[in-house]
């Protein structure tokens, strides 16, 4: 298999004027191939990088899930760090005012609700406003580019846009953040912002991470592991219940459990429902942090079999269902506090995109499991976005 390479090293191989100052976006679990800290990389090689922004979880990528961002100086390059995650989500006027353009490299997950790529969108926001160029650092889709795999809900803007959902795409996008980056590009600002993308080289839309012989690095503290990267999609609609998503354990966004759970009869009824591509198995745990933090808790793992046919937003709809079947009396709503949603209200329905599932669920227990392929669907969001994908 060819090497993949990323947007940051396309970049470093092309010509490029290297009097202009630049401002860069990026965290700590971003690298060239060669495994050098995109930054440290640039100043490398003679580019004025004068000021660096961070996102969610700060740029040392260690920040509690929703916690504010202060902003700090870099220990690796002596930098100004300007947080993207506290009293500002988009860069003001006067922080870019000194810059010649911004350069923008953050992993993805391919899940609407990770907040780096509304980081993004903030960030062409302000280029546009200050009609300062925006350079994306291009990096695969961990979780494929298949556009046949992608999964709604398609977030509505009306009632449930959000830091974790501003604009109308689905939870499952199968796009990278160049690529959503180009579609924001026409839909929201008529292709009036002086964006260019570097891609990557030698990915194919096909290949999931465990395909690219990388190592893997974290992108944020709650995306552990290969695995965590396949049933986060699933498993994060349990951050607006009261069930334990397995944050304060080893494997968060992997595990769902509560005092009040059986899980051997929650993975009976799990894998009697005839899921393709997964499997779950009664799983005991004792998280050290959220809800029900130092007590044990049991429920089930899930262990994806074949990534190429799961369909984690669906399978994790219908445990939220099995959930509220089998534990009518003690499955409630939950907020969920963080920095830009100070109270947590209505976070599943954020996490959803619309309040719909919610509703659907509510109303008929029963009938929402026969609802979930319909609210599923991405309706023409393959065709849409075809004309801005950049690779095979």
């Amino acid at each position: 298999m060819a090497r993949i390479t990323f947007g940051i090293d396309n970049f470093l191989q092309t010509p490029q004027d290297k009097s202009k100052r630049w401002g860069l976006v990026t965290n700590d679990a971003v690298f060239t191939s060669d495994f050098i800290s995109v930054r440290q990389a640039l100043l490398d090689n003679g580019f004025q990088i004068v000021r660096l922004f961070s996102p969610e979880h700060g740029l040392q990528v260690v920040g509690a899930d929703g916690a504010l961002m202060a902003h700090q100086t870099d220990a690796l390059t002596g930098l100004p760090v300007f947080s993207l995650y506290g009293d500002n989500l988009r860069p003001p006027a006067e922080v870019l005012q000194d810059l010649d353009g911004i350069l923008f490299d953050l992993p993805d997950v391919g899940v609407r609700f990770y907040t780096y790529i509304w980081t993004l969108s903030y960030v062409m926001e302000a280029c546009h406003a200050a009609q300062a160029p925006l350079i994306v650092l291009d990096r695969p889709n961990p979780i494929s580019g298949r556009l046949a795999l992608a999964e709604g809900p398609m977030l509505d803007e009306t009632q449930a846009a959000s830091f974790i959902g501003r604009w109308r795409i689905p939870i499952r996008h199968s796009l990278t953040i160049g690529e959503l980056a180009l579609l924001w590009q026409k839909e929201r600002f008529d292709e009036e912002l002086d964006l260019k993308v570097y891609t990557v080289q030698n990915w194919k839309r096909e290949q999931f991470f465990q395909d690219l012989g990388l190592p893997f690095v974290p992108s944020s503290p709650a995306i552990s592991s290969m695995e965590t990267l396949l049933t986060y999609p699933a498993l994060c609609f349990l951050e607006g219940l009261n069930v334990s998503e397995g944050r304060g354990t080893a494997f968060p966004f992997r595990v769902c459990g509560a005092p009040w759970m059986d899980g051997f009869v929650l993975a009976k009824a799990f894998n009697d429902s005839g899921f393709e591509g997964v499997k779950a198995r009664p799983f005991s745990f004792m998280p050290s942090e959220g809800l029900y933090k130092n007590q044990s808790c049991r429920g089930i793992m899930l262990q994806v079999l074949d990534a190429a046919i799961f369909r984690p937003v669906y399978v994790g709809l219908y445990l939220v269902g099995l959930l509220k079947k089998y534990y009518p009396e003690q499955l409630q709503w939950a907020n969920y506090p963080t920095h830009v949603n100070k109270t947590g209200a209505r976070h599943f329905d954020l996490l959803a995109g619309t309040p719909v599932v919610r509703e659907v669920l509510e109303k008929d227990g029963d009938r929402f499991f026969s609802q979930i392929r319909d609210l599923t669907e991405v309706g023409d969001w393959k065709e849409k976005t075809k004309a801005f994908l950049l690779y095979q």
